[in-house]
């Protein structure tokens, strides 16, 4: 039997950044599970060239990455989606369209490597660490035995791996 092939979209608000490298490294790492997609609430047009960068430098490929509408994601016409997760913290405090196919959502939140002022090193530095933090929660999600899970456990992995290093929203830890 084969495996079910699951949509993934990765959600930021501006849709140059964090979402597109994260839909890059999916479709690398994922072994053709995945098919994978990103978008913004409110796309800025076009993809941060410290994105494109960063994939270059770590040998991914950087054609065909787009700064695109939510919208593309959310009409009757649209794939239906396995999983949406939200790279930034704004994009998962929007109310977001009603996705076809019920996915499964979590958030990954990640600092916003586009908002990084300095000099090129400091930039390019801000983009290749919110990339290993992306890498690691990919490789993570990629390890999972999405066959084998129900809802609830999956709901859980998928929330756990939001709190790994690099987490905007670490779980607070009691004294």
């Amino acid at each position: 039997m084969t495996e079910k092939i699951y949509n993934v979209l990765f959600l930021c608000t501006g849709n140059s950044a964090r979402s597109i490298m994260a839909e890059a490294l999916l479709r690398a790492r994922g072994a053709g599970r995945f098919n994978v997609f990103s978008a913004g609430s409110q796309p800025k047009g076009a993809v941060n060239p410290y994105a494109l960068q960063t994939l270059e430098t770590m040998g991914l490929p950087t054609e065909g990455y787009r700064s695109k509408s939510w919208d593309e994601f959310a009409g009757p016409d649209a794939a239906q989606l396995d999983f949406v997760f939200t790279v930034c913290d704004n994009a998962a405090g929007e109310v977001c369209p009603i996705w076809p196919g019920q996915p499964m959502t979590a958030h990954w939140g990640i600092e916003d490597p586009a908002a990084v002022d300095g000099s090129d090193i400091d930039k390019q530095r801000a983009f290749a660490t919110a990339f290993r933090y992306l890498r690691n929660r990919i490789d993570q999600f990629c390890a999972i035995p999405l066959h084998r899970l129900d809802r609830l456990a999956l709901s859980q992995r998928l929330r756990d791996i939001g709190e790994i290093e690099g987490s905007t929203h670490p779980r607070k830890v009691a004294e």
